[in-house]
């Protein structure tokens, strides 16, 4: 019996050593397979979900099965996209799908993506993200050991709260207002009179409920497949920051694969850009109705109500451009020409 128990622990004691590794030899070929594990925070029926889907499929049939991919959305595995992307910074998962923001505590570039009003339709955002821009960002992220892909889209992002139709910043002030892990974001909400603070997004319905926080703000698709409608009330459709996503992986990881395999990735991530962000603006459509039917009461801003936000966030821009840097805001505003 003895003998028995030395020789099963022995046995648990190589499993927990091996672990799972991220590559593993072929027996049969000498092939290496990869597995790359993609962690988001967003619901199975969201965009950015699905199209990853499409990308796994892809992934897995052109590699011959070289390559593997596990989809783990709505935060299975963390809570914030912080700390997805300081995962896949420091290898612990090869894929994330964050929201922009974030990435501004990683690299201060990526707050020009955060200016309010930056952009003033999908379209300009589109020409700035895939442009010399958007490329030069991505490749300065290698300097934090991640590997960016594309940009994807969530859509430009609106306020909400429980007290009443948002029209103008006094409506804004003093609510108790979620912000973005990002400074420039919450100095923006502050600009408009908000009691503003950052809050981890898995965590925010239930910081609603409770009336920890009275308002927040998002993309309209988040509002509906995260149930936002159930603990709050208005809609403004402010589009007051357009919020793209990225497409990350391990920079190490990324280097580490054949060039067979580098050129797929680099092929599927051109593809999941095009089917997400098309589906993205379909869902923006679509969603909207849906949440008014479940009962949220929804109004637009007219073109002077949004000139008075804009007002508002000047000092944002007189605060962060020089930190930023002149010639990136100045690129990212070309993108309206």
């Amino acid at each position: 019996m003895k003998k028995y128990l030395i020789l099963l622990l022995m046995s648990v004691l190589i499993m927990a050593a091996c672990g799972r590794p991220s590559a593993t030899s072929d027996d049969a070929g000498g092939d290496k397979t990869y597995t790359i594990r993609i962690a988001h925070l967003v619901p199975e029926e969201q965009s950015s979900h699905v199209a990853a889907v499409t990308f796994k499929e892809k992934l897995e049939k052109e590699s011959d099965g070289r390559l593997k991919v596990e989809l783990y959305p709505n935060g299975q595995l963390y809570g914030s996209d912080r700390e997805a992307i300081e995962a896949v910074q420091l290898g612990n998962i090869e894929m994330t799908i964050p929201a922009v923001a974030p990435l501004a505590s990683f690299n201060e570039k990526f707050m020009v993506f955060d200016l309010p009003f930056l952009f003033n339709n999908n379209e300009a955002a589109y020409r700035a993200l895939d442009g010399e821009l958007g490329q030069e960002l991505m490749k300065d992220l290698e300097k934090n050991d991640i590997k960016g892909l594309v940009f994807g889209e969530n859509g430009f992002r609106h306020m909400s709260n429980n007290k009443g139709p948002i029209e103008s910043p006094e409506d804004v002030a003093g609510l108790k207002f979620r912000t973005l892990e990002n400074p420039l974001h919450t100095d923006t909400f502050k600009a408009f009179g908000a009691n503003a603070s950052p809050f981890a997004f898995g965590e925010l319905y239930t910081a609603l409920q409770q009336g920890t926080y009275d308002a927040m703000e998002c993309p309209v698709s988040l509002y509906y497949t995260n149930k936002f409608y159930e603990v709050q009330d208005y809609l403004s459709m402010t589009g007051h920051v357009y919020a793209a996503t990225a497409l990350l992986m391990n920079n190490d990881f990324y280097n580490d694969l054949p060039e067979d395999l580098q050129n797929l990735i680099t092929e599927a991530s051109e593809e999941y850009r095009e089917e997400q962000r098309e589906l993205a603006q379909k869902q923006d459509v679509e969603f909207l109705n849906k949440l008014k039917e479940k009962g949220m009461k929804v109004n637009e801003l007219t073109d002077e109500q949004r000139d008075k936000f804009r007002e508002a966030a000047s000092s944002v821009y007189d605060k962060y451009v020089d930190r930023i840097g002149q010639d990136l805001v100045d690129k990212a505003l070309e993108a309206n020409n």
